[in-house]
């Protein structure tokens, strides 16, 4: 791979070749279509970790696609010095540090746009419909077998993926670049995958999408690991440190403001990361709990990005030749710190009362909502509606209603349902099953 590939500014369905533009760069411009775009506005009413308390602010999707993408464009801007200096063709062709920044700003702006309400669970329960629900097996035998390895290994960044090339989303369009720095896994759902390789841990797109990739990893020059799979953009390695830097110390700041894990025991941990910068004495002088922990975690971030910015640049040579497949924050100096964070995340937080609540009520809500629409849809596109359907099917935006006319795939008429059910937010989830279960009313 060579960056001057890897740095396409061209978008998809574009043949003609496109000058860079250093006013305006097409990386801003993903910036901003994302920021503008509908499925973005929607992160902010969807679980993070913890439903919204009401005695605190804790973060949302959306605070923390925001936060990842400033965390992102400072890796991004750390390594672009590096790159710049190193080939001196990419400042001739008028590329720039802003360009780094840009596109993994924007590639972590949209990383979580495919994620369905109430996290993890509302995964599970969207995969859990077609492999363990009586209707949803129904659907095996009409649709081909990689289109049922896509509906039942339901993945949110291959949603995220579809999002962003789907017209029904105002066509964003983003560039070959932003697009292939966002995609962590380049394969499909029916892809044998290879142990070992991070970025076959899930796979990136469905099978609607698979022209698609294949025409982005030849634009960029991925190299090809066999049929279905290719190596990572080198600036995927750098969304997916951005992510992990900010969900593992964020999420650890959440957990002590509510109460989940004590300061000082989450001090002592970021303590470690900071490192020789570390000061008891400064401190203790700040009379609030809530800015040391915020002056303390800005300080560990800090950190965390000069460590995953060095180990980029140590590591550049084998990610362009395919053969570095890790994450960053696993070979770090602070990787045992991490590791101590993650291993009392899990007891103390991910496993709270509040956060397990929160799953129960995804894997119900979730469940019943993608059962009555999708049987519905199927019934009212091939087979003979009832009237229970036709009053279902009214309660679709009229967004995925234009999509549905016209088609004639099975798979593509679940996608469409997908589609929808992944981008209710939290509070419409909920609203919607009541609706449909008969709890909620109009008087």
């Amino acid at each position: 791979m060579n960056w001057l590939q890897l740095l396409s500014h061209k978008r998809p369905g574009e043949t003609n070749s496109v000058a860079h533009d250093q006013t305006r760069s097409r990386f801003e411009q993903d910036f901003d279509r994302i920021i503008f775009s509908h499925p973005f506005r929607k992160l902010q009413d969807k679980t993070q970790v913890f439903p919204l308390p009401e005695d605190d602010f804790v973060h949302t999707r959306l605070t923390h696609s925001l936060e990842v993408s400033v965390v992102g464009r400072s890796l991004a801007k750390n390594v672009g010095t590096f790159l710049l200096e190193k080939y001196p063709e990419l400042a001739k062709a008028g590329y720039t540090i802003h360009d780094f920044g840009g596109i993994v700003g924007a590639a972590c702006l949209a990383h979580d746009l495919g994620n369905p309400p109430f996290g993890h669970s509302g995964e599970d329960s969207i995969s859990s419909f077609f492999l363990t629900n009586p209707k949803g097996q129904l659907f095996q035998e009409k649709v081909s077998e990689k289109e049922w390895k896509d509906l039942t290994t339901f993945e949110g960044n291959s949603q995220g993926l579809r999002i962003l090339n789907s017209k029904g989303n105002g066509g964003l369009k983003l560039t070959y670049a932003t697009l292939g720095a966002f995609t962590k896994y380049p394969l499909s759902s029916s892809t044998e995958k290879e142990k070992g390789r991070k970025s076959q841990k899930k796979f990136g797109y469905y099978q609607c999408n698979a022209n698609l990739f294949a025409e982005m990893a030849k634009e960029m020059g991925l190299v090809s690991l066999g049929t279905s799979k290719w190596s990572r953009h080198p600036l995927a390695f750098l969304v997916e440190a951005a992510d992990d830097i900010c969900y593992h110390i964020i999420d650890l700041e959440d957990g002590c403001r509510l109460g989940l894990v004590p300061f000082e025991q989450v001090k002592g941990l970021l303590a470690e990361i900071i490192g020789d910068s570390y000061s008891e004495e400064k401190v203790q002088k700040i009379e609030s709990q809530n800015e040391r922990l915020g002056t303390l975690r800005a300080m560990a971030i800090g950190q965390l990005i000069q460590e995953c910015s060095d180990e980029f640049i140590a590591n550049e040579p084998a990610m362009l030749d395919g053969s570095f497949d890790k994450d960053l924050t696993s070979l770090i100096p602070s990787a045992p710190a991490m590791k101590k964070i993650i291993e009392l995340s899990i007891e103390k937080i991910y496993r709270s009362k509040l956060v397990l609540e929160k799953e129960a009520g995804g894997y119900e809500v979730i469940d019943n909502l993608i059962e009555a629409f999708a049987t519905s849809v199927y019934a009212n596109q091939f087979g003979n509606p009832l009237p229970k359907h036709k009053s279902i099917l009214r309660l679709i935006p009229e967004e995925y209603e234009v999509g549905l006319k016209g088609v004639e795939s099975v798979y593509e008429a679940l996608q469409i349902v997908i589609d929808f059910i992944s981008g209710l937010t939290d509070s419409h989830a909920v609203r919607l099953y009541k609706t449909i279960k008969g709890y909620r009313l109009p008087v």
